[in-house]
Parts: structure tokens; sequence; C-alpha cells
């Protein structure tokens, strides 16, 4: 008897491996993923730009990043005593614009060298509704609580996400030839949308990223981790609280599905030490500064250096400074 019905992953799909340089923006979802491959070890930048939800919006800063110049003052606008871009989160946001744009070009000159070098670009779409500031025409990627009456708001088409992504898609296999581009859409509901808009909007997302695969089948792929939520989980108990976001759980269960769909066996055994590595680093000590505990950091530094030296290309330099920082103590 089954109580579920099984969402068919995608198979014969190119490998990720921790070798890999990986770039990830987008939605919510995008930071729930990119999480874990940081944890895991991955070599792996989650939105630069901070979340972003609509698809013109990663076009405009993928576009941004292949140009390749900074951000400058003239980029910013001052609302409620506070620096924003209309192009970033409002984690990037500050009460100057020489704060707000040092956080800003801090990121994007990092992000601007990634995209022209990286294996994976994995973006997650959220809505196809997006917001366009009338007095400019500019379509902004967050309205940071600006009046409604500013903004006109409407639902892309999927031809105008074709017409803006076939050229991107051109424009960065030419920078970057060995890219390839990953496209999931977000399980997570745009409840204010209404639940008939949101699955309107969620659509659009689904036959543009189809269409796409089919144009650039080479390089272009499709990750179902909409699906696996409404139709395998399909149970409120994989939401938040909040009945929009994942919970944990859910999140996990998509973390394995997508292992299964792309990771090696030599991925998975790397991993599995990583997180060994990880679970030693989390014991809390009765006794911080007994002698016991000292050779336990000890041996920890041992492991990490030992780790470094099966795989160079992993990064544990934040654990073995915070090792030091230990020790020293």
């Amino acid at each position: 008897m089954k109580f579920s019905t099984p969402v068919e992953l995608p198979t014969g799909m190119p490998a990720i491996s921790h070798t890999d340089r990986i770039l990830i923006m987008g939605s919510c979802f995008a930071e729930n993923i990119g999480g874990l491959f940081a944890e895991n070890k991955f070599l792996v930048d989650v939105n630069p730009f901070g979340i972003i939800y609509n698809p013109s919006s990663i076009a405009d800063a993928l576009w941004k990043l292949l140009d390749g110049k900074p951000y400058v003052e003239d980029d910013l606008f001052c609302y409620g005593d506070t620096w924003h871009s209309f192009m970033h989160h409002g984690s990037f946001s500050g009460t100057t614009p020489e704060s707000t744009m040092a956080k800003i070009n801090e990121r994007f000159c990092k992000a601007q060298e990634e995209v022209l070098n990286v294996d994976w670009l994995i973006l997650t779409f959220g809505t196809s509704y997006v917001y366009v500031l009338k007095e400019s025409g500019e379509m902004v990627s967050n309205c940071h609580k600006l009046p409604a009456n500013r903004f006109d708001r409407y639902r892309l088409s999927v031809e105008e996400v074709l017409e803006t992504y076939v050229p991107l898609i051109q424009a960065l296999r030419a920078r970057n030839p060995r890219v390839k581009l990953l496209f999931t859409v977000s399980p997570i509901r745009h409840l204010h949308d209404g639940l008939h808009a949101n699955q309107l909007s969620k659509s659009v997302l689904l036959m543009a990223i189809e269409r796409l695969e089919q144009q650039f089948p080479e390089c272009v792929f499709y990750f179902p981790s909409y699906e696996i939520v409404v139709d395998e989980l399909r149970d409120y108990r994989f939401y938040a609280d909040d009945m929009v976001h994942l919970s944990d759980l859910a999140v996990s269960y998509l973390w394995e599905c997508f292992g299964k769909t792309f990771f090696t066996k030599e991925t998975f055994r790397v991993m599995d030490e990583v997180e060994a590595l990880r679970r030693d680093m989390g014991h809390k000590p009765f006794r911080p500064d007994s002698e016991a505990y000292l050779r336990f950091l000890g041996q920890i530094e041992l492991k990490i250096k030992q780790l470094n030296d099966k795989y160079p290309y992993l990064d544990f330099q934040k654990e073995l400074e915070l090792c030091r920082m230990r020790l020293k103590k």
C-alpha cells in the first residue's frame, strides 16, 4: 500500500562534485540549499545580491556581474534614514551610502570573478510577478517597503522570460563555455498573491524553464524541487509555522533527493567525512579549560589537516582558526 506518489528524479544528469565551483542565486529556497552546500564544504557562493524572487531580477543581477562595473552612490537611494539598492536585499542596506556600497561591492567583486569561472550556476525562481518603479520604469528586486503606489505590478509571460534568458545564457556561455545552468522552482508559496495566482505564477516559471531546456539541452537542466513538495510530500507538516516556508525536514528531504540526482559515490564519501568532523567540532565540553579538552581540540586540528591532505580543495581555514583560538585560551 502506498501513501504517497514519489516524484521520479531526473536521471543521466551531469555530476556535481566538491571540485566544482558553484554560484547559487534566487529565492529563500536558494538560501536553504546553498546553506547545505556550504555546510558540506562545496565551493559555493550564495546570493551575492541577497534573496531575489523573480527571474527578470535574477537576470539583471547576472548581466550586472558580466558587465563587471562596481556600484556607485548614484545606484543607491535613501528612504527611512537608510540607504538601499533596488537590486539588493535589505540585508545590504546601511545608514550611510559608503557603508551600503562597501557591503554591496564586497560581495559583488567576489561574485563577478565567480560567474566567469563557475562550473554550475543554480537559479531558483520563486515568482513570475515583478514590480516596476513608475518614475523610472526600472524593474526592482526589492521594494524596501516603499509605498505600493510607486510601483506597477504584473506577471511575466513565458515569452518574456525566454526573451530575457536566451541572450543571457548565450552571453554566459560565450564568457564561460563550461558553465552549466540548473534551474529549480521554489516550492515556497506566495500566499499574498492568492493560491490561484500563486499556481499561475509557478506555471509560467515551469513552462519557461522547459522551453530553455529544449533550446539549450547541452547546458540547461531542471531539478523538480517544486513537484517533490507539492506532489510527493503534500502535507502541512513539511511547512514551517507560517505555512509558507519549508520545514527543516522538507529541506533535508529535498537535499537527499538532490544528492541522489547529482552526487557521485566519491562526493558522498567526502560529505560523510566532513559531517563526522562537523559533529566533533559541535561537541560542547563541561570544562573548556580542562587538559582533556585541550587534547580534544588538538585532535580536531589534526583531523582537519588530515582531511586537507586527502582533499586539498576543501576549505577548513575558518575551522582551523577557531581551533587555534580555543587552544590559545
